[in-house]
């Protein structure tokens, strides 16, 4: 009796030591967890939706473990919001908003968001300064006394109308203010009812086509010098030219500043991270550009151009590398 309870009793034994070496394998056949990464874009209708789906793609192709997905939002002021809580993980948005948030200024003063960071700029968005031929408006300078669509109120628009006229010596007061959004902007200043506007945005922009289309359009210039004193103050402008032909009838280059699209996250993405999805995206801009052209645009030699806050540790390793 007492060999038969010892043999039950070391089968046992054997049996959980054997139950134990089966557990161990199947940990070690458990798939790589999964990091989760959502983008936040803007409006359907608009580009970051198609280039955040562009970059979800690449990204979950491209590193081991990573469920990204992108989804539609107000845009930029909205994404920095939505960094801010934790409820996304990346945000395209326009890098002088990048700007108020990180300094606490325009629409984010006394809401600082101090933890925002950089990954990479991504193409111009252009800040388009449109009159008609019939107004006489040749330069900034002519603005006094004149109707002027400077964007809706607490715009980034608004913000650059403000900023350009500042280099110009024009206030506020020096013109009659048209609080208007962009739509708004293009139709007054074709029913007549404004005399130049200010459009912030990827060119060529189709409002400013349907203008040009019946009306003689003007784009007024912002002179290398202006440009260069209102970068020195503002780093995050850079310099660009409007290419003649981009408008109907319009003959000549025409220099402008702009804002550009970024890329952004918060110091709650690590280094490593940071660094894999700089290198999938420029590893596979093919893809970006068969979303959507301004896509054409983004190069890593320019990954940095117009950079307005603080680069993320692992972005700043991949810019580095030759």
């Amino acid at each position: 009796m007492k060999k038969v309870l010892a043999f039950l009793l070391g089968m046992m034994v054997m049996a959980t030591m054997i139950a134990g070496c089966g557990g161990d394998k199947k940990d070690e056949k458990k798939p790589a967890a999964q990091k989760f990464i959502n983008i936040a874009t803007g409006g359907t209708s608009g580009t970051y939706f198609p280039l955040g789906g562009a970059l979800a793609d690449i990204l979950n192709k491209n590193i081991k473990g990573a469920n990204a997905s992108a989804q539609s939002t107000g845009a930029s002021v909205a994404n920095v919001n939505l960094l801010k809580q934790g409820k996304v993980e990346i945000a395209f948005i326009q890098n002088d908003i990048a700007y108020y948030a990180a300094n606490g200024t325009e629409m984010f003063k006394d809401k600082k968001v101090a933890n925002l960071q950089g990954l990479a700029t991504l193409y111009p968005e252009t800040v388009q300064i449109v009159t008609l031929k019939k107004s006489g408006i040749k330069s900034v300078a002519d603005f006094k006394g004149k109707r002027i669509a400077v964007g809706a109120a607490g715009s980034g628009t608004e913000a650059n109308a403000r900023q350009i006229m500042e280099a110009y010596g024009i206030k506020y007061s020096d013109i009659k203010v048209q609080y208007l959004s962009f739509g708004e902007a293009a139709s007054a200043l074709k029913d007549g009812n404004v005399d130049a506007a200010f459009v912030t945005a990827g060119h060529p922009t189709a409002a400013i086509q349907d203008i040009s289309s019946q009306n003689e359009v003007v784009l007024v210039p912002v002179e290398a010098a202006k440009a260069d004193e209102l970068i020195k103050k503002y780093p995050f402008y850079t310099k660009l030219v409007i290419k003649s032909g981009t408008y109907a009838k319009q003959t000549a280059d025409v220099p402008a500043v702009a804002v550009k699209c970024m890329l952004a996250v918060t110091d709650k993405m690590d280094a490593d991270t940071a660094y894999s999805v700089a290198k999938a995206l420029y590893g596979n801009l093919d893809r970006m550009k068969a979303a959507h052209s301004a896509a054409g645009a983004i190069s890593k030699a320019t990954g940095k151009d117009g950079m307005s806050i603080k680069l993320n540790p692992g972005a700043e390793k991949f810019f580095n590398e030759k």
